[in-house]
């Protein structure tokens, strides 16, 4: 601090004199001959002017080079959320898509159906060790009661058990009180779909004597009036015929994958109140 109160002034007259050396220099006519002080001063200023014009380089390249970097990061973030939007896109398309053929297949077997039938979503479901009941997004202001059938675009998923204003739930065939009075479609063979649990079903009550076999098409009989008859409610895994009694034992995989159900039919018939 000393030192500059004391050389403050010599300072600031010697840069204010190379300024306007610099200044003066710089601004020699380049289309006339520089005379004798003019060239004096070039030469005594020669070593500044590189140093000056290097480093007033080194300050606008590396300038540009900032604002190229800020430039790009902007744009580098732009594209990043470019990307994210499109991927979003591409994912809702592929939702929607998967959506609509499903609701295509839905509609198919609506047509089929010589009945009223009422459209749901599977909002919920209940697969413990005792129930197995899913639960869809109508319920009795859609015209819904117990005891109706619950069918798929691929075949039979239940009856409806207990219903509220808006929901119902849904007994899936494979829960062990649930019975489907059925036939093998290939040898007209009779029997009760009974739920086995694990996602499988059994029919019982079928006579060792009658042709079942093993990869066999098992639909309702149409017998007791729940289910139409001719829906598709599996196929036959696996026959036991045991040396002793009269019924024989039939494993069956039902048509629809009640894992991954997201549409139904309600078929808006018979119930009770």
């Amino acid at each position: 601090m000393d030192f500059l109160k004391k050389y403050m002034y010599p300072l600031l007259t010697g840069i204010v004199i190379l300024v306007a050396l610099l200044f003066f220099s710089l601004n020699i006519p380049r289309n006339r001959e520089a005379n004798v002080i003019e060239r004096s001063l070039l030469t005594v200023l020669s070593p500044l002017l590189q140093p000056v014009s290097w480093i007033s380089c080194f300050v606008e390249d590396t300038w540009d080079n900032y604002i190229r970097l800020v430039d790009t990061h902007r744009d580098n973030l732009r594209l990043r959320e470019d990307i994210r939007a499109l991927n979003l896109r591409v994912l809702e398309c592929n939702e929607s898509l998967l959506a609509n053929q499903r609701l295509e297949r839905l509609l198919d077997m609506k047509k089929k159906v010589e009945a009223p039938t009422v459209a749901a979503t599977v909002i919920g479901e209940d697969s413990t060790s005792w129930f197995r009941t899913l639960v869809i997004n109508r319920g009795s202001s859609s015209g819904i009661r117990e005891g109706m059938a619950v069918i798929s675009a691929d075949g039979v998923v239940g009856q409806t058990v207990k219903v509220s204003t808006s929901t119902s739930r849904v007994l899936l065939l494979t829960d062990h009180t649930s019975g489907i009075s059925a036939a093998i479609q290939r040898s007209r063979a009779r029997g009760v779909v009974k739920g086995k649990g694990e996602m499988l079903c059994t029919l019982e009550f079928t006579t060792r004597e009658e042709d079942v076999k093993v990869g066999d098409t098992v639909i309702t009989s149409g017998i007791g009036g729940l289910f139409l008859k001719g829906l598709q409610i599996g196929e036959v895994t696996m026959v036991k015929r045991g040396e002793y009694g009269i019924f024989q034992s039939v494993t069956i995989r039902p048509a629809v994958n009640l894992t991954h159900l997201e549409e139904v039919l309600v078929v808006l018939r018979g119930g009770y109140e």
